[in-house]
């Protein structure tokens, strides 16, 4: 068995987080090749040593002196390398390293929290260190080049038994670093576990993997054990956040499973993400995610049918003011639009005019203030009355429902609510579904 080992940035923190990591790889033979990303936050008012190395790049840029930020940077490092009593000569690196910035890109910059880490975690190992920036590579449009990227990974997992990578980072076909969006680490990972081939992607974090509901909303909800691609996208989409939503889609299309896992608690049991799963989830959802932030543009037109391309008038009013279009509920004669409120917030009046001089609708109205929430799981398609069963208890909670969207494959019911009622619409759908199904 192959098993692809990724550490985030709480789970190589300081010193004592590299001796659960070692603690961890040392404890499976199958944890052949690890990913680190740069070292994260100690503690709450720490600081991440990426969000450190762009306030350096930010110096760079308004040619200030930086000595503070190098400091601080430096010193991270440094104790991780003296605690443990290693001999990579990381101070050197370090000398260089700052002294090249103001001729470096704000990519290669911020890439070296993830550079250096790999450095000292691959001696700390007694792992050989493998530079994502000889092996990842990317086209001009910034995807992925599949076939150098596999030629070259391969070739060093034949030249190695095990290695350590640097996440976050690859290179363009001229050579210049380039990095993905912050979180790029799982990517890393994902992309790893697809050129090898592996068994299992391990996912190491400092949560047990995702639970049912947010626990700063619903006291102690469940943990979900298994969980589809197709519903941790769902949920993810709306703000249930443990993993890079980007990580997904290299592994999907392998059809290798992602386990999200705990540094601080290797012996839970996580989350298994995988398409094809044979687990018998005990509830009709598999979790709930929302979100605040939205706002509903209602059309309303006698005889709407009648007008081809109606709706289409309405969405490239929308695309005019380059607004992402969130769900489009609609009935006979009208439909909804609902957007993120940031979107609109500079240009609502102008949009709204437009719209009415292109549509000419019979009723043209916005509603504000609304919150998203999406309930999700596999097992509802198979169980008749979930929606109706949804929707009765948010009545008997006199929540008003003003949207509601579900989607083609029946994994996701949402629902639109006032943002009052946000918090309150989560803990009613989570104990009609999951409390009243354990009494």
């Amino acid at each position: 068995m192959l098993k692809i080992t990724k550490f985030g940035g709480s789970s190589v923190a300081n010193a004592e987080q590299f001796k659960k990591v070692k603690a961890i790889v040392q404890s499976d033979p199958a944890r052949r090749y690890v990913v680190v990303s740069a070292p994260g936050k100690r503690n709450s008012s720490d600081n991440k040593i990426t969000d450190l190395l762009y306030l350096l790049d930010a110096h760079r840029q308004y040619h200030v002196d930086a000595s503070n930020v190098t400091k601080i940077i430096r010193k991270r490092f440094l104790d991780i390398k003296t605690e443990l009593g290693l001999k990579q000569p990381i101070e050197k690196e370090l000398d260089e390293f700052f002294a090249k910035v103001p001729r470096m890109s704000q990519a290669e910059i911020v890439s070296r929290g993830e550079y250096f880490c790999a450095k000292l975690m691959a001696e700390y190992l007694g792992f050989p260190f493998v530079d994502a920036k000889d092996t990842i590579r990317f086209h001009s449009d910034k995807t992925i080049d599949w076939e150098a990227t596999t030629s070259r990974i391969q070739a060093k997992t034949t030249q190695y038994e095990n290695f350590v990578f640097p996440g976050f980072y690859g290179t363009t076909a001229n050579n210049q670093v380039q990095v993905f969006s912050r979180g790029g680490g799982d990517i890393t990972g994902s992309i790893l576990a697809r050129c090898t081939n592996a068994d299992v992607y391990e996912n190491w974090t400092d949560v047990s993997g995702f639970l049912m509901a947010d626990p700063k909303i619903v006291k102690n909800p469940e943990a979900i054990t298994h969980i589809t691609y197709s519903e941790l996208r769902e949920l993810s989409y709306m703000g249930a956040s443990v993993l890079h939503e980007e990580a997904i889609f290299p592994v999907k299309e392998a059809n290798i499973p992602i386990h999200i896992l705990n540094t601080n608690r290797p012996q839970d049991t996580g989350t298994i993400i995988q398409e094809q799963s044979k687990h018998k989830n005990p509830y009709a959802i598999t979790g709930i995610a929302g979100k605040p932030g939205f706002a509903s543009i209602y059309v309303y037109k006698k005889h709407m049918p009648n007008e081809v391309g109606y709706i289409r008038k309405a969405l490239s009013v929308v695309e005019d003011y380059n607004i992402s279009v969130e769900h489009i509920p609609s009935s006979i004669d009208s439909f909804s639009i609902v957007v993120a409120e940031q979107d609109i917030r500079d240009c609502e009046y102008e949009l709204l005019a437009k719209m009415k001089k292109e549509l000419k609708p019979d009723e043209l109205k916005i509603t504000h203030d609304l919150a998203l929430i999406s309930t999700v799981g596999r097992n509802m398609m198979d169980k008749p009355g979930t929606s109706g069963k949804l929707f009765a208890a948010l009545g008997e909670n006199n929540i008003n429902i003003v949207m509601i969207a579900q989607g083609s494959d029946e994994i996701n019911i949402t629902v639109g609510v006032k943002v009052d009622d946000f918090k309150k619409t989560i803990r009613v759908i989570y104990d009609t579904f999951v409390k009243k199904e354990n009494k």
